[in-house]
């Protein structure tokens, strides 16, 4: 079973049997996390709607606590007190961390800043879209929109390719694409899957959510789309 609490945007909080992810945590009050278990703190890039220095304060708060930073984030951004307690990832790296029961972290690459995270940890397979998204735009030139919906397919058919469907996956749905704000999460629910999938990055527009599970090309997959209504809000995942 995992627990998984959505906290504003990007920022969601993972817990296992053995740990708690905490991902791309922004603009938020800190969550309560379990000290008994290990935190591994992720950062997708640098952007700073996913990037928030408040998590250095986790390290004075909780006792066994890691982070995990995509390589676009100045090394100057880590207080140097905390530097041994973070390891950089580039798109196409592995990680693997003996916190959390111990874990497996890929890192692939994304079609804006930084990185996307895989994570392998208790028996389940947990990604992190970090601004992994088919990011075409309405009024931008075709040959960029191609670029983009190009460099999206790659990463996705190397995630099908290495074998992964995650259990749990953590996907863009921003609606300033306009009409084209669907076109990430059918992509990678068609070519990789999930067994679950949470929204993110929609901006505080909840209802974009419901919008887009009453579009006719989510009928194969709806019911996997969770719906978040709030911030806080808590789901359980068996």
């Amino acid at each position: 079973m995992i627990k998984v609490t959505y906290l504003h945007h990007s920022g969601f909080l993972l817990e296992t049997d053995h740990g708690q992810l905490l991902f791309d945590c922004w603009d938020v009050e800190l969550p309560r996390l379990d000290p008994e278990k290990d935190v591994v703190v992720f950062v997708s890039h640098r952007h700073p709607d996913h990037f928030d220095p408040a998590i250095w304060k986790l390290a004075a708060l909780h006792p066994h606590v890691f982070y995990v930073l995509s390589d676009d984030i100045w090394q100057n951004r880590v207080p140097d007190e905390h530097r041994g307690r973070v390891e950089f990832m580039d798109p196409g790296s592995v990680l693997e961390l003996p916190e959390c029961g111990g874990m497996k972290i890929t890192a692939f690459r994304s079609t804006d800043e930084g990185v996307a995270f895989l994570v392998e940890v208790d028996g389940r397979v947990i990604f992190h879209a970090g601004d992994l998204n088919d990011w075409q735009w309405i009024g931008e030139p075709d040959p960029w929109n191609s670029d983009v919906h190009a460099a999206y397919e790659k990463e996705l058919a190397r995630i099908r390719e290495m074998g992964f469907c995650p259990d749990i996956a953590m996907l863009v749905l921003d609606g300033r694409q306009e009409e084209l704000y669907s076109l990430g999460i059918d992509e990678f629910m068609r070519t990789v899957g999930a067994g679950i999938v949470f929204p993110m990055h929609f901006w505080n527009d909840f209802g974009l959510i419901r919008r887009f599970k009453e579009l006719p090309c989510t009928e194969e997959y709806r019911e996997r789309i969770a719906e978040i209504r709030e911030k806080g809000q808590v789901f359980v995942c068996p």
